[in-house]
């Protein structure tokens, strides 16, 4: 497990929040939006040794650059159960956005990590959690819907000490009406620099050895739309 203890800004002075940082550019603005909120960020990663690692590497960049107070990036080989084109030997599809939940789910992903964002804002005494989830321009996951969300948030109550005792937990999925090119547009409002996020599930070998967006998997494709979409100019690498 590798934590890092970062320096919080000043304008960070409120309640303690987790955030799921997956190093995405959907879970970079959800962060950017709790820092919004108020809140001093815990931000939580998880090495579930995903075929694109390199996230991992963009989940760090994002929680320095949000001055997360920690971050902790988790261990949790979901590939020993496989059943995804991220954990398995299953080749990731390239034709483009596909109906349907496409083999690039990873079973229950979100209900394991938000349960382990619950486990961490329980012990750290944060009461919301934020995960950037989003249910219009996305590649059909059932984990990303509102009723999971407020499913999830119902869980919380009853399987918690403090939710017994009265303390409601809320999940906040601030991305979860948003296109994709809505979340680049607020990205912008935010003042991000989104060039330190990565989508990619299936990252190419650029010649200098640096890792590239394949520009041909969903998410890369999402991703790309959704710039061109916002009129903004994608800062992104594609092989």
């Amino acid at each position: 497990m590798t934590v890092s203890n970062l320096t919080s800004s000043p304008a960070a002075t409120g309640s303690l929040a987790v955030a799921l940082v997956s190093g995405g550019l959907d879970s970079l603005v959800a962060a950017a939006r709790a820092r919004e909120d108020g809140h001093r960020l815990l931000a939580l990663s998880v090495d579930y040794n995903q075929r694109h690692r390199v996230e991992l590497a963009a989940a760090a960049r994002v929680a320095t650059m949000l001055g997360a107070e920690r971050h902790v990036v988790l261990p949790l080989d979901l590939s020993a159960f496989g059943g995804s084109a991220l954990t398995a030997d299953i080749a990731v599809p390239k034709g483009g956005v596909e109906p349907g939940i496409p083999v690039t789910y990873v079973p229950a992903r979100n209900t394991i990590f938000l349960s382990l964002s619950l486990g961490w804002a329980e012990a750290a005494g944060a009461r919301d959690l934020y995960i950037g989830v989003n249910a219009l321009d996305y590649s059909g996951y059932p984990d990303c819907r509102p009723e999971f969300i407020r499913a999830f948030e119902g869980l919380a109550e009853l399987a918690t000490k403090a939710g017994v005792e009265g303390e409601r937990f809320r999940i906040q999925a601030p991305l979860q009406h948003m296109s994709k090119a809505d979340i680049v547009r607020e990205g912008v409002r935010l003042g991000l620099d989104m060039g330190v996020s990565w989508s990619c599930y299936d990252p190419v070998k650029g010649a200098d050895g640096e890792d590239l967006h394949c520009g041909l998997c969903d998410s890369c494709r999402l991703r790309s739309k959704g710039f061109e979409q916002a009129g903004v100019v994608d800062p992104t690498r594609y092989a």
